[in-house]
């Protein structure tokens, strides 16, 4: 189907069957859900709302999607949407990862891959040009990140060199996403990762890609990115973005590696030791510190002009060699003051170490740091870990990063996500450690806390997101003023990297490329209520393990409501009055009741009245009139 900014194909690969076909995409449903993460949803609902509680996101029946949008290969930068019923909330998430494979899989003809079923034996998908092939991936199961990474560059480039297709346009060795050890012993926060140090880590993808024995997707297409509606309005769009983006100093000099010590010290917000403080002055955390093992400055992916990532390299010591991304400000705060480190080598190392293991850094630090504070506290034992697990013990916290990616010991049990260990341990213990467990809904809070009120600055923020505390998709008011969930719905749909998203450009973009005349007002009054609401259903069915009441999580994490203990913002705590103010203000701006569930009419007027079905079961579980 001809479809301005689409290729109106999507590749199926059923791995039970060894089977592949392609699904056209139709214009209303390109219109309606955008692509990338509201696609995602719809095609998940599509397929398995009927069965929705009863979809083991680890089952052979789960769909894993690699989505891309119409701005893919048109807007500055380049990013790949992750999707499927999430190993952690039962919902589903949006996550992204700067990737090629976005690129290769539009050369190729497609708009995204959808990945059905479950391979008996490790394989890894490839796709060169119209050829689909389930590769056998034996030798590359086992394998750790860099291992993975090489072996796999080196077979399917080597393969690609010795045909000489130059005549077809090769002239980029192809991309590919893959999983570490932890998605292949199904840690619920493992990464889908790509190019050694870039993960899609919400959500816990990883996991999913290792329950079907898929190590990798490859891709190499030698075509255009398909056509636009306005192709010269789209190529000034393309300069004025530039423009402005080029503009951005501070983000190519420093990117978001100076918040290790500036979030702490300036908004009180950073976790430390398990956010038990969000304030420190440690100056070893300064950028300057980080600065000096950078061997790569100004590093982007394809078309992006921002360059804010920066490659650091340790050199001497017993961490040398090590390699890694920043760490950017996330991973600088989940392994770093989050586990008592205050020093960039081993925050560097303990990130590595991440990306190596194939564990979402945010995630595995958040369920680390309740496991350091647990033995703090005397709940578990030296004998219980295998070791002393004490904060600032950079070795002793690689250790657990084993453990976990492993699933080794006290590891097996971390490896479920911080909500469900804090249930397991809650109940061998015979005691509730829920305070301990800093997430919503099964997901790890983003390393920005909510008490100080000067960095995520609203009480609701993270309490009521369709993502969980994932910080990349918060809830805000006013919602059409603040950049919020509503916001990152279109970014991550259209797809594009948030850090790109200049003013209304992109909105621009998408009518340029499409032909619709889809502004931010009605983005925000109609597709993202639409793409929110969706997910907001499909977070309340949940199951078959973990559900959700909203009378009960729609709330922040029990630490939140504790005073910060120290400075400038000490004593400062989240309102749990202002909380419920505000979750009423958005439950009744995107026309859901009182408990947070959409309405029959909100549904109707946003075009998906067949999910009133499913409130209908939610309403059922709950008990609710």
């Amino acid at each position: 189907m001809n479809i301005p900014g689409y290729n109106g194909k999507i590749l199926e690969v059923d791995l039970s069957r060894d089977k592949d076909r392609v699904i056209e995409l139709d214009e209303e449903t390109a219109y309606k859900f955008i692509g990338g993460r509201g696609l995602a949803a719809y095609i998940l609902w599509k397929e398995l709302g009927h069965k929705w509680e009863q979809v083991d996101p680890l089952g052979p029946e789960n769909l894993l999607l690699f989505l891309t949008g119409p701005l893919t290969g048109y807007y500055p930068g380049v990013k790949l949407a992750v999707s499927g019923k999430s190993p952690q909330t039962n919902g589903v998430v949006g996550s992204v990862v700067s990737s090629e494979l976005a690129i290769e899989l539009r050369a190729a003809g497609y708009d995204g891959l959808i990945v059905k079923g479950a391979s008996k034996d490790p394989v890894y998908i490839y796709i060169e040009g119209e050829k689909v092939e389930v590769r056998s991936a034996e030798h590359l199961w086992g394998l750790r990140g860099r291992e993975t990474f090489q072996k796999l560059f080196s077979e399917v480039w080597g393969e690609l060199k010795r045909k000489n297709l130059a005549h077809v346009g090769l002239t980029k060795e192809p991309s590919f996403v893959y999983i570490g050890p932890a998605g292949e012993n199904m840690v619920r926060t493992a990464a889908v990762m790509a190019k050694l140090t870039h993960a899609a880590g919400y959500g816990g993808y990883g996991a999913v890609m290792g329950s079907k024995k898929l190590k990798a997707v490859v891709a190499k297409g030698f075509g255009p990115m398909p056509p636009a509606k306005h192709p010269e309005w789209v190529k000034l769009l393309v300069r004025e973005a530039w423009n402005r983006l080029n503009q951005n100093i501070f983000w190519k000099q420093w990117g978001t590696s100076s918040g290790g010590y500036e979030v702490a010290n300036l908004t009180s917000s950073e976790p430390i030791r398990n956010w038990q403080e969000e304030w420190h002055d440690a100056r070893t955390m300064g950028v300057n510190n980080y600065e000096a093992h950078w061997v790569k400055r100004y590093w982007g992916d394809y078309g992006c002009p921002s360059t804010c990532m920066k490659i650091s390299r340790l050199i001497g010591g017993k961490y040398n060699g090590t390699v890694t991304d920043g760490p950017d400000y996330e991973l600088q705060a989940y392994l770093g003051p989050n586990l008592g480190v205050f020093e960039p080598r081993g925050n560097i190392y303990l990130s590595s170490l991440a990306d190596d293991l194939g564990l979402c850094g945010i995630q595995t630090g958040n369920v680390a740091g309740f496991a350091a504070e647990l033995c703090e506290k005397g709940i578990l034992t030296r004998e219980e870990v295998g070791f002393d697990l004490k904060w600032g013990d950079t070795e002793a916290f690689a250790r657990l990063l084993e453990a976990i990616a492993y699933r080794k010991g006290i590891g097996d049990i971390l490896a479920e996500g911080v909500a469900r260990a804090a249930d397991k341990l809650s109940k061998l213990k015979g005691q509730d450690l829920s305070r301990y467990a800093v997430h919503v809904k099964g997901i790890g809070i983003g390393a920005h806390g909510a008490r100080s009120g000067k960095d995520f600055p609203q009480a609701f923020t993270y309490a009521v997101g369709v993502q969980g505390g994932d910080h990349t998709s918060p809830p805000r008011l006013p919602v059409e003023k603040a950049w919020g969930e509503f916001t990152a719905a279109f970014e991550d749909s259209a797809v594009i990297c948030s850090f790109n998203a200049v003013d209304d450009l992109p909105y621009q973009f998408l009518t340029a490329i499409t032909g619709w005349e889809i502004s931010s007002e009605k983005w925000f009054r109609e597709h993202a209520r639409r793409i929110v609401s969706l997910q907001r259903v499909l977070l309340l069915l949940g199951g078959p393990d973990l559900y959700w009441d909203p009378r009960i999580h729609d709330d922040n994490p029990p630490r939140f409501y504790e005073p910060l203990p120290s400075g400038p913002f000490k004593g400062k705590a989240v309102d749990r009055t202002e909380l419920e103010k505000q979750k009423k203000e958005y439950f009744d701006y995107l026309g859901w009741d009182q408990y947070g569930i959409p309405r029959d009419e909100t549904l109707k007027e946003l075009g998906i009245s067949e999910l009133s079905e499913a409130t209908r079961r939610i309403r059922n579980r709950l008990k609710l009139e």
